[in-house]
């Protein structure tokens, strides 16, 4: 099985929603049929996500504007 993933494991990613744009490591991936959701660790807390919710750039005008 050949899995084209956009990320790979210990990526460190930023969720472009967040405005204070955390760093976030990538430790575990669920794989389906049709997609991939990656699992999100800061800190102690871990969050799934789908790879158009993800960023490797930090998105400083997020940050700064609100």
């Amino acid at each position: 099985m050949l899995v084209d993933n956009k990320y790979g494991f210990g990526d460190i990613l930023y969720l472009k929603t967040d405005k204070e744009q955390l760093p976030r490591m990538v430790t575990r991936m669920s794989l389906k049929p049709t997609e991939i959701q990656y699992c999100l660790s800061q800190g102690t807390i871990e969050t799934w996500h789908m790879d158009f919710e993800l960023s490797k750039e930090k998105d400083i005008v997020l940050k700064t504007t609100t």
